[in-house]
């Protein structure tokens, strides 16, 4: 059974592979090399195995490519609109305070007009007590001589009817009280028109600053709608700064009160506010405006810190990773080597960039590294620029971040052109990618 299977195998592989002869010919013989149909299929089948792998390998590298351009695209489009948004609320933000200074210097010109109103109210009311207090004297003063008048009236007519004597009568009627009843009758009118004068000046404070408290209460509102925006933007600017941080393992209040002892200069628009000189407790609007001021130093302080640390790419032009941080196979002998950097594959020369704010403390030849550039930043961050083709600094510089301070190469210990990319905390490596993944959401 066996052979008849082996014949018909045989039979059929000589039907599509049949056997060949290589002849070989020298100058004094010639030989031949018999392929066997099973040899023509195991060589047909490792060329097939080949041809096959290598379709394969292009379709993943191309996927890779591909998906590396898309990755580097929406990092970018991501980084526009993050920086879109912080121009944005930082536009709002400083809207946001001087419309609450503007708001602030209204509402202090609206107390310092009520306290004149209410000062002036209470002189009117003064006023109108002493008036009242004088006219009740009048009023007295006249009855007095009303009834003085009626007496001497009375008294005239008796001595007219009892007496007859003309120039008695004449000499009584020059002492009628007539003429200074008048003028005390005119005075009271006086009086009373200036009374009613005043209460209706009085009427006339008091609606006014009625007017006044509605016109105090609907700034407050506004005031406080301001202050709940402010809040909200300052939280809303702060709080992914501080993620990144804490997701880049940097303790936030530490690295806030370090740039705070860098930056200790006091005066500026962030100095908080201050609107008594007695020592008079704040009020509430006072404390808020105080807090945003604070917040608006602390996103400052970030924003510092963020340009002192490396939340950024050393590539912007196109490129694809090609090894991670950690364990992995040498390259050149095969061993199991641990790797402290990421590397990035772009064509020779391509820019490279400093990724933070910081010093230049090494820039040449070291051994495995080629051209190598170091550069100190705060916070004990060291970053590190291998395999360069060009320097373009020197020790000693000071640099920022986005600088450009090297071209891409394959010098020193490489297969190839690529950056060999490091971040190194007190000394210790650290993958790089904790810091540029942190700030994905940010920047």
């Amino acid at each position: 059974m066996r052979t008849r299977l082996a014949i018909k195998f045989h039979g059929l592989l000589e039907h599509y592979f049949p056997e060949r002869r290589v002849f070989l010919k020298s100058d004094t013989d010639t030989r031949f090399i018999r392929l066997r149909p099973e040899t023509q299929l195991i060589a047909f089948s490792g060329a097939a195995l080949l041809v096959g792998w290598s379709i394969i390998a292009t379709a993943i590298l191309l996927m890779d490519s591909i998906g590396a351009g898309n990755f580097r695209e929406q990092a970018k489009r991501d980084q526009a609109t993050y920086q879109v948004r912080l121009n944005d609320l930082s536009a709002q933000r400083d809207q946001r305070a001087a419309e609450a200074l503007a708001a602030q210097e209204r509402f202090n010109a609206a107390l310092d007009q009520i306290s004149v109103m209410q000062s002036e109210l209470l002189e009117s009311e003064t006023r109108r007590h002493e008036l009242e207090t004088g006219l009740e004297v009048v009023q007295a003063t006249l009855r007095a001589t009303m009834t003085d008048r009626e007496a001497a009236r009375t008294a005239l007519a008796a001595v007219q009817e009892g007496v007859g004597d003309p120039d008695a009568a004449a000499l009584l009627a020059s002492r009628d009280p007539g003429v200074p009843v008048d003028f005390l009758a005119d005075a009271l009118a006086r009086t009373a028109a200036e009374r009613d004068q005043v209460v209706a000046d009085a009427q006339q404070a008091l609606e006014h600053a009625d007017e006044l408290a509605l016109e105090i209460a609907l700034m407050q509102e506004n005031n406080d709608q301001i202050f709940r925006q402010l809040e909200e933007a300052m939280t809303v600017s702060v709080e992914p700064l501080d993620k990144m941080f804490k997701a880049a393992g940097m303790a936030p209040e530490r690295i806030l009160n370090q740039v705070r002892r860098g930056y200790s200069g006091q005066g500026g628009p962030l100095t908080p506010l201050s609107f008594s000189s007695r020592g008079e407790e704040l009020s509430p609007d006072f404390l808020r405006a105080n807090r945003i001021l604070e917040q608006m130093d602390e996103l400052n302080l970030y924003r510092i810190a963020a340009e002192r640390a490396p939340f950024a790419l050393p590539v912007k032009q196109a490129f694809r990773f090609t090894s991670d941080y950690g364990f992995r196979r040498d390259p050149k002998t095969g061993g199991r080597r641990m790797h402290k950097g990421v590397d990035f594959a772009a064509p020779a020369g391509t820019d490279l960039h400093a990724t933070a704010d910081g010093v230049v403390t090494y820039a040449g030849w070291q051994s495995g590294y080629g051209r190598l550039i170091k550069i100190q930043h705060d916070f004990g961050i060291e970053t590190r620029y291998a395999h360069l083709s060009k320097i373009r600094v020197k020790v000693g510089q000071r640099v920022s971040r986005g600088d450009h301070i090297g071209d891409m190469g394959a010098s020193g210990r490489v297969t190839g052109v690529h950056l060999h990319y490091e971040v190194r905390v007190g000394g210790k490596a650290v993958n790089p990618m904790i810091y540029i993944k942190a700030a994905r959401d940010v920047f």
